[in-house]
């Protein structure tokens, strides 16, 4: 069996929960791991998922403490999608920081008569 390891990191704005773990995580970012398998008796390379980690840092304070996390593939996209949907709802929502200025009214007298 050949198996190869792609390590990639994910960017979490936002505190975000994953599968089953109780707790809620940070933002920040993340390393994930994720290996797969060589399917053999095609005429293409094709490879099959087989595991995906995700690399939890030390709290600050408590060095010692990193773990790893055997999560679904798709469980971390659906956290991604949701902290980006948080994100984009965020910037849908926030008010601008100024009103635009009116444009001048040309019809308006100058105020002489």
């Amino acid at each position: 069996m050949t198996v190869r390891t792609t390590n990639s990191s994910v960017t979490f704005t936002k505190p975000f929960h994953i599968g089953d773990l109780d707790e809620v995580l940070p933002p920040g970012q993340y390393d994930v791991e994720t290996d797969e398998e060589l399917l053999q008796g095609l005429s293409f390379d094709a490879y099959r998922r087989i595991l995906t980690l995700i690399h939890i840092p030390a709290k600050p304070g408590h060095s010692g403490l990193a773990r790893t996390l055997t999560i679904h593939p798709d469980e971390l996209d659906a956290a991604l999608l949701r902290d980006t949907a948080q994100t984009t709802a965020l910037a849908i929502q926030r008010p601008r920081d100024r009103p635009s200025p009116e444009p001048p009214n040309p019809s308006a007298g100058s105020g002489r008569e």
